[in-house]
């Protein structure tokens, strides 16, 4: 029983680190109209590792077994159906590199096991897909993550996901989406797909929309891993690039202290900073460095100057709000968004006062926008609490508690109603 279990882990290990490897490249033999074959093929061999390993032991280069295994069911597509011929090439290159060899992907290089995934990378985040399935299907194809595990991440039924990533691929199929990196005026407007898509991962993770968990960290690291893909590759290594990342690390070197022992939300200047893990604080500094080569400024580069004010501030009250507002005024000459507005107003009240803040965000044009976001009554009620107007603050933290959708953020909510009562 125990032994089984290790393999059990062992393989699931495989299938989170490997297996994309494997799709990508698999993908590129049968070319991309046939992804869920590649992926099927995988499956299958994963499946039959933990059939055999636990009787047999498990082989002395495990992710080699298991590419050869894939291979061997490739074959075995290629042999039966018409549509392949042309490939044999190809997988013949597959076969005679087998055997001996310790690469995981046996035959092929870790440049070439690289650009199949980059070029993956740009398929699952090409424009024609909607930017939600771009999301999803980056984390079925590129994180190995089972549709179960993708619903549960933005809490919507299997059967959504299943029909999102469904339409994905088929639209791929209809456009005849290249499996190449793209080069020139091409490449800049599809990195921004593929930088929003790793964007928009990241933050999913490091504040859910909505659950029990208020962080979920495998998404924030798998964010953080593909973009250090992207960087590495000369396609990805642009100074947007090192942005994201900066903004990424830094916002993640805070995620150890952004929950207490009982898992309750704790605001900003109530985290213990010893806790901030100070490798990715270093690490997010270097790509924010990286970021400046050039004259080109984004807002990547804007929201990761943001995170190094307040990662680099000893404690709270020493934060450089002055030059925090300043960034935001530039921010909102690219995103001049509602949401950006209230983020600019709580710069602006830390460093004028609440009174300003509350002025300020009077100010914020279409404020209907944030009519269904819990954050706009909740830093309205904060502000309130600090001029100890204690009834108005109580109405908007109810408000903010009625929107609130993670446990974790109406558990803080109904503390603070609680405040205003004591």
């Amino acid at each position: 029983m125990q032994q089984s279990q290790g393999v059990s882990q062992l393989v699931e290990h495989l299938f989170r680190h490997e297996s994309a490897k494997m799709v990508a490249t698999l993908t590129r033999i049968f070319g991309i109209e046939h992804l869920t074959l590649a992926e099927d093929v995988v499956q299958e061999a994963l499946g039959r590792a933990l059939q055999t390993w636990p009787y047999r032991g498990v082989p002395e280069n495990p992710s080699a077994w298991i590419m050869r295994a894939s291979r061997n069911l490739a074959l075995d597509v290629i042999r039966r159906e018409k549509v392949f011929r042309g490939k044999e090439a190809e997988i013949a290159r597959l076969i005679e590199a087998g055997g001996s060899s310790s690469q995981g992907l046996v035959g092929f290089s870790e440049n070439e096991i690289a650009d199949d995934r980059l070029r993956m990378m740009f398929v699952c985040c090409h424009p024609v897909i909607p930017p939600e399935a771009q999301v999803a299907l980056t984390l079925k194809t590129l994180c190995a993550f089972s549709v179960i595990e993708i619903s549960r991440a933005f809490l919507t039924t299997e059967a959504a996901i299943a029909k999102r990533l469904t339409r994905a691929k088929q639209k791929i199929r209809d456009v005849h989406v290249p499996f190449e990196i793209p080069v020139g005026d091409d490449l800049a407007r599809r990195l921004e797909s593929v930088l929003h898509s790793l964007y928009l991962l990241f933050n999913e993770g490091y504040k859910a929309s909505s659950g029990d968990k208020l962080v979920r960290e495998e998404l924030c690291h798998e964010a953080i891993r593909l973009a250090e893909l992207l960087a590495q590759h000369p396609a990805g290594n642009q100074p947007k690039t090192h942005a994201l990342l900066a903004l990424m690390l830094l916002n993640a070197a805070r995620i150890p202290a952004r929950e207490d022992d009982q898992g309750n939300l704790l605001r900003l200047e109530e985290q213990n900073r010893t806790c901030w893990d100070q490798t990715l604080i270093a690490r997010g500094m270097s790509r924010l460095r990286q970021s400046a080569a050039g004259g080109e400024i984004s807002e990547y580069h804007l929201q990761a100057a943001i995170a190094a004010c307040h990662a680099t501030a000893p404690d709270y009250p020493a934060t450089d709000w002055a030059n925090i507002l300043s960034l935001y005024d530039r921010l909102m000459e690219f995103d001049d968004s509602p949401v950006v507005a209230l983020n600019r107003a709580v710069a602006v009240a830390n460093l004028h006062g609440p009174q300003e803040g509350l002025k300020t965000i009077r100010a914020i044009k279409e404020p209907e926008k944030l009519a269904g976001y819990h954050l706009f009554y909740s830093v309205i009620g904060e502000l309130e609490m600090r001029l100890d107007n204690r009834e108005a603050a109580a109405e908007q933290f109810r408000k903010a508690f009625e929107l609130a959708e993670t446990k974790a953020e109406r558990a803080f909510l109904m503390r603070r109603l609680q405040d205003c009562a004591d």
